[in-house]
């Protein structure tokens, strides 16, 4: 291996670049529901695949991240695997309808139908288990990924002012339009090595260490790899390393390990890449003869007036407009008042909220505090606290860490 320069550590303090969107990284904090997600912006990844160490130049971990920075590569194609253990229970697809109703989805319509298609649910699933995608780019017009599972496929196709959705075992079709030269549609939820990367190096400040960890060799493909640490107590984050290209600065694999040891919570990494440019035929979508096309605009039907005292999905979602951050850096939490007085809807409530009850109950401690009380949901990463009367304080942080804060709250 090369000699890197593994001691050499640098923060935010060291350039203002470093700092900008910290404090944009706790808006993805959630509540417990859609933990996989929120823990997957923060940057998950397991260890990265052996298979040698090369000899590289050496370099700063300052350099590296301005490697990073200035990585230009616009066109890719490529396979991605992506493996998530947030230690969650089985949620039997609860996950993935509470994301639409409380992202505000429009694939959730007043008729409860919507589109298998619909982006803002069908990506949801990826926040657990192991999953397989193809991913291609050419420039900010043209950018397709395929989710592969179980013999179906789901693609998310961008092709100048078109975006298409098209799920292959419904299939149906989600169709919208963006302005031309519109970048690439937003995802709920991070799918390639540089949308963890990009969410990673959001959080990194004057409570981060950060240093080149060595080398490694990622789809084929030389790479540094950057190692981002805490170096606060509390934090449930052990570490994030990330396998940088070492020609074109791209991430090539992301790893999110906790602190309190084990498998890494998610693996994120090309098991094969190349940077030449793809057929322009890759971006081309007709809609299959026979399938249902749902047209964005028509897709989003009022909802339902909620029964009195309780919010509906979408008001819940309202409420984290509300949202504001406690503490700082990687024991940041985030927090805001569902409105909901003891806790989060029950079975009571009806809808994709109804299955709340036994979900929350499978993985839930009771709490007393000076705050009252409440439980936390824990998972490998993620906790939150939900207390009786409808507060949420969530955060890449111990048990005891939510308790203390709710207390300082009061």
């Amino acid at each position: 291996m090369a000699p890197i320069d593994s001691d050499d550590s640098t923060t935010a303090g060291e350039g203002e670049e470093l700092r900008a969107g910290r404090r944009k990284a706790a808006r993805y904090v959630v509540p417990v529901a859609v933990m996989g997600v929120a823990a997957a912006t923060i940057g998950l990844v397991p260890a990265l695949a052996d298979s040698g160490d090369p000899d590289l130049p050496k370099v700063t971990a300052e350099q590296l991240i301005e490697k990073i920075a200035k990585s230009d590569v616009e066109q890719l194609s490529g396979t991605v695997r992506i493996n998530t253990d947030l230690g969650l229970p089985d949620l039997g697809g609860l996950e993935s309808g509470l994301m639409s109703g409380m992202s505000g989805g429009s694939g959730s319509g007043g008729d409860g139908e919507g589109s298998a298609a619909d982006p803002s649910a069908k990506l949801t699933e990826l926040v657990s288990g192991s999953h397989t995608l193809r991913v291609a780019a050419d420039g900010p017009d043209r950018q397709k990924l395929s989710l592969m599972e179980n013999a179906a496929e789901y693609s998310l196709i961008h092709n100048g002012k078109d975006v298409w959705g098209y799920d292959s075992q419904s299939n149906e079709v989600y169709h919208s339009t963006a302005p031309d030269g519109a970048e690439r549609p937003e995802k709920d939820v991070p799918a390639t090595p540089k949308d963890f990367a990009d969410q990673a190096l959001k959080s990194v400040d004057d409570t981060t260490s950060v240093t080149v960890g060595g080398t490694a060799q990622v789809a084929g493909r030389d790479a540094y790899r950057l190692v981002v640490e805490p170096k606060q107590e509390g934090s449930t984050v052990g570490a994030i390393t990330v396998a940088v290209d070492a020609e074109t600065g791209t991430p090539l694999k992301f790893t999110l390990t906790p602190a309190s040891g084990g498998a890494a919570v998610v693996d994120v990494g090309f098991t094969k890449v190349s940077f030449a440019k793809p057929d322009a035929s890759t971006f081309d979508f007709t809609p299959p003869a026979g399938a249902k096309v749902t047209e964005a605009d028509e897709a989003g039907a009022p909802a339902e007036a909620p029964e009195p005292g309780r919010k509906a999905e979408g008001d819940l979602a309202k409420g984290m407009d509300g949202l504001k951050v406690i503490g700082e850096g990687w024991n940041s939490i985030a927090t805001f008042d569902t409105g909901a007085q003891g806790g989060l809807p029950t079975g009571s409530t009806g809808g994709d909220l109804s299955g709340l009850g036994g979900f929350l109950g499978s993985f839930g401690d009771q709490v007393k505090g000076d705050f009252g009380s409440g439980t936390v949901f824990k998972t490998r990463l993620v906790n939150a606290l939900i207390t009786d009367d409808g507060k949420v304080y969530a955060g890449a942080v111990t048990k005891d860490a939510l308790v203390k804060a709710a207390d300082a709250a009061q």
